[in-house]
């Protein structure tokens, strides 16, 4: 099996594609944590997974919170091997309406969040000799679009400069930084959020005509956070329906 017995941390596992992540990253063979806001929600599905699965409260903006993750971890699992920097925050608003406090907020879930993750576990993967992180960003960041606020393409965008960044300076210490950028997903959250005409003209605009498979990105997180994967660093996975080619 894929994971070996090793330890992955998921950030916003209680639901949607974090905790689809979570679910085959389990599947594959890892011990995972699934970190959540929402315990509730995120305790439901470790205990749904049963033995080797973790749920625990950790709020991304606190670098204290991923430090005491990294702890409890360590003393649970003789510590993490994986990161995988999933949670996300996007708010519709006007361009020229975003507050510089809802910019703020916005920035500080979807961008500082990867930064103080990459921060605190780089440096015990590093230490370790070995880790994976693999980043969750999107087409927005790559696009500029708006259409999920230009707040959140903001941060998706630096998302992708921290991914070289990181991956830069932890690739002597055998750790491997990488991000997928998905297109829209077929997720529940979408088809509850965008009105049918609305989400129809979306799909239809979209070169293979579907909305993305969320269980395509999860089995790419896998694979990116596999052993073998150790000559992937610094790249992103375009995984769009052709909507936007390099």
């Amino acid at each position: 099996m894929a994971g070996n017995d090793k330890v992955a941390l998921v950030t916003g596992a209680a639901r949607g594609l974090g905790e689809l992540v979570a679910r085959r990253l389990h599947a594959a063979g890892f011990r995972v944590a699934l970190a959540d806001l929402d315990l509730d929600a995120a305790s439901k599905v470790a205990e749904s997974l049963g033995e080797n699965a973790l749920a625990l409260r950790l709020d991304v903006r606190s670098k204290a919170d991923f430090e005491a993750a990294g702890k409890l971890l360590e003393e649970r699992w003789g510590g993490a091997d994986v990161l995988v920097n999933n949670a996300g925050q996007s708010r519709v608003a006007a361009l020229m309406e975003i507050s510089p406090e809802e910019f703020d907020a916005v920035v500080a879930v979807n961008l500082r969040s990867v930064f103080l993750a990459c921060q605190v576990f780089g440096q015990a993967f590093a230490a370790r000799g070995f880790g994976r992180i693999v980043n969750i960003a999107s087409l927005a960041g790559q696009t500029g679009g708006t259409a999920t606020g230009a707040h959140y393409a903001a941060a998706k965008g630096g998302v992708l400069t921290l991914t070289k960044v990181f991956a830069r300076e932890l690739a002597p210490h055998g750790v491997t930084v990488n991000a997928i950028s998905p297109g829209p997903l077929d997720l529940p959250i979408v088809h509850e959020s965008v009105p049918a005409d609305k989400l129809a003209a979306i799909t239809q605009a979209i070169p293979v005509r579907s909305l993305g498979d969320p269980g395509f990105i999860a089995d790419a997180v896998v694979l990116l956070a596999s052993s073998g994967a150790g000559s992937a660093t610094g790249a992103c996975l375009d995984i769009n329906g052709g909507l936007f080619m390099r």
